[in-house]
């Protein structure tokens, strides 16, 4: 499978998969849409309702070009909680590529480069400390086949989108990701293809549609309710 490396319109990178027409994140820019759609609108908005929390336990569906995971830790860093983060990933990029990916510049934190390396390079199917208040588990596998006894309070939904992937934007499949979730967890994605909402709802998401990042009018935000 070939993958190469994109600029997109905020000067980051994303990846590009030729022979499946998709990208890893938003043309219109991939540090935006992450800090949009996981940031703001799922770790940021359950912080805000769960203030007196100790931890925060969150999942990743597809690890990809762990953009989403280095943002949550720099969003998390002077805060008091503790950050349980899993991720399952079934085709992890290549060294060649996570080399070179530009996050840690773009987001003028060259201080993280090494940590963001180690993102990348830490064991797989082990917990690693991270930093003091941050630990990461990948687990190597496809979501069909991802276990875990951890509940989660945000899920990051990134899954490629449904023309690419329809069988990850199903009912059975919300239905999984509803059971990982603590009683008041979210889910938050990109997508808001009208049959994504109702397989959302069909498995027992309360969904509402929130305002998309710049290039999406919009997406959208489930609760275990």
């Amino acid at each position: 499978m070939q993958r190469n490396l994109i600029i997109t319109k905020d000067g980051s990178h994303s990846v590009e998969i030729p022979e499946m027409q998709v990208l890893y994140h938003s043309v219109h820019g991939a540090i935006q849409e992450s800090l949009h759609v996981y940031i703001a609108a799922g770790l940021q908005h359950w912080l805000t309702q769960h203030t007196e929390s100790t931890e925060c336990t969150i999942f990743e569906m597809g690890f990809g070009t762990g953009l989403n995971v280095l943002l949550t830790l720099i969003a998390t860093e002077k805060l008091p909680q503790k950050i349980l983060y899993e991720s399952a990933e079934a085709y992890p990029l290549e060294p060649a590529i996570t080399g070179q990916l530009n996050y840690c510049d773009s987001l003028q934190r060259p201080d993280l480069k090494s940590l963001f390396q180690l993102l990348h390079q830490c064991e797989w199917n082990k917990a690693i400390a991270v930093t003091n208040n941050f630990t990461l588990k990948k687990a190597n596998t496809p979501l069909i086949n991802f276990s875990t006894s951890q509940l989660f309070n945000i899920i990051y939904y990134d899954a490629f989108a449904p023309r690419a992937q329809p069988e990850l934007w199903t009912e059975p499949v919300f239905r999984q990701l509803l059971a990982m979730l603590t009683p008041g967890g979210i889910l938050v994605t990109y997508c808001s293809k009208g049959s994504v909402r109702r397989a959302m709802q069909a498995a027992g998401f309360a969904v509402e549609k929130l305002p998309g990042p710049a290039g999406k009018r919009e997406m959208l935000r489930g609760y275990n309710s």
